[in-house]
């Protein structure tokens, strides 16, 4: 018997194969082990000492008015190592706590509730600065600033796009169409309106709108150009390992810290794959990669890359907060396979909320996929996936149909795991 463990939650889930599965015949498809910055706090302090871009907070010497964005409990950002640095060299600049308002960049995520900002926030930094929560339905909270050359009407959060200076904040990691995370993006879909996300998004079914690939990726260009719009004057991301650890700081130009994380993060998150797998033990990473199946998703679609057609991946994700989106919930009302999920979302067009439903069908439609979940079967089902009461029963299920020469794999921390097969290449940069 070969054990070992993948996250689940908060905490890991077992995974034992029976003979003749042995530790040799699978395969561990993870980002590579980076240790982590020996002291975070001054990781943070030594990317703001050193600006990339031609920037320095110093130049702002005269702003009246600050404005953060702080991303929200979907993402497993370090605020508690990026803020402190930050804050106090503004308030060395002579700005009072009452003019730096942190803002929680849900994009056209649920509005999260007074009582859970200190999941994302330190207990002091509650305590001593403003804190507002974006709301994309709130029309009278954004401001119109045009379109952008693809056509996306950029409508963005009002206090952000009046505040003298306006930092974003986050974590450069893979994304599934997006390319890559950070940089503008936590503003400029963080802090924006339902519409401008929408058109956006709707630009996911280009080829080049890929994980991994950034400078013709259609979305993130389109995420830089209202980057641009809306002003974004200065950026301080974090690379971080698989035990979300900060490995290393960048902080200056929005763009300039983007080429630089991204150079790293390739470096972690990237993965050669030599051939396709028949069967696939994923986990999105554990909480909050997995809080909802909104977000495991993006798990289910990076191991998709590397398996084979009519293969099966076993999703481990626990999904404490459900299907995580109303809309795509009831968007899926009626739905009764794979095949008509994906020519409803052709003839009706992009909706948000029926993307998740198009990408888990596109994936679900030619492997076989088992949710090993907290979720009631009833739900699993109504999303067209098949409900495992345990993981070791969908490995039973699963194992039963291979045959000796079966390629396994596991990914623990699909969520941040670009995959890549060695015989087709993957057009990544």
């Amino acid at each position: 018997m070969t054990e070992s463990t993948i996250p689940y939650d908060r905490g890991r889930l077992l995974v034992r194969l029976p003979a003749p599965w042995t530790a040799t015949s699978v395969t561990w498809l993870a980002p590579t082990a980076a240790p982590a910055a020996p002291d975070p706090l001054a990781e943070v302090s030594r990317a703001l000492d050193a600006p990339l871009g031609d920037l320095d907070l110093t130049g702002f010497a005269d702003v009246r008015s600050v404005a953060i964005t702080i991303n929200d409990k979907t993402r497993p950002v370090p605020h508690q190592h990026l803020l402190p640095p930050l804050l106090q060299r503004l308030e060395g600049m002579g700005l009072p706590p009452a003019a730096i308002t942190l803002i929680i960049a849900t994009g056209t995520h649920p509005v999260m509730p007074l009582e859970e900002y200190s999941r994302v926030l330190p207990a002091d930094i509650l305590a001593r600065y403003p804190v507002i929560c974006h709301d994309c339905d709130d029309q009278s909270r954004l401001v119109y600033l045009g379109q952008t050359s693809r056509g996306t009407p950029v409508w963005v959060n009002k206090h952000f796009y009046k505040a003298d200076l306006r930092i974003v904040l986050g974590n450069i990691e893979p994304h599934q169409f997006q390319g890559f995370s950070g940089g503008v993006k936590s503003a400029a879909i963080g802090l924006a309106g339902k519409e401008t996300v929408n058109a956006n998004h709707s630009l996911m079914s280009a080829p080049e709108a890929a994980l991994g690939r950034y400078d013709d990726n259609p979305t993130r260009q389109d995420v830089e150009e209202m980057g641009r719009m809306i002003g974004v004057h200065f950026a301080l991301n974090v690379v971080i390992n698989d035990h979300k650890q900060v490995v290393t700081a960048f902080a200056g130009e929005p763009a300039a810290v983007m080429q630089a994380g991204i150079a790293v993060a390739r470096r972690i998150y990237q993965v050669a794959v030599a051939q396709p797998f028949d069967l696939m033990i994923v986990s999105p990473g554990g909480y909050p990669k997995d809080i909802n199946l909104y977000q495991s998703q993006k798990g289910l679609a990076h191991a998709a890359l590397v398996i084979q057609d009519g293969g099966m991946i076993i999703l481990a994700a626990a999904c404490p907060e459900g299907v995580g989106s109303k809309g795509y919930e009831a968007w899926m009302d009626g739905m009764t396979s794979h095949h008509e999920v994906l020519e409803r979302f052709r003839r009706e067009g992009f909706r948000l909320g029926a993307h998740k439903a198009f990408m888990i069908s596109r994936d679900a439609s030619r492997v076989r996929v088992l949710l090993v979940s907290t979720m009631s079967p009833a739900t699993v089902s109504k999303m067209l996936l098949t409900p495992a009461p345990s993981l070791d029963a969908a490995l039973a299920q699963g194992l039963a149909a291979l045959p000796s020469d079966a390629r396994i794999g596991i990914m623990p921390l699909a969520n941040t795991t670009i995959p890549v097969l060695k015989k087709k290449g993957s057009g990544l940069q």
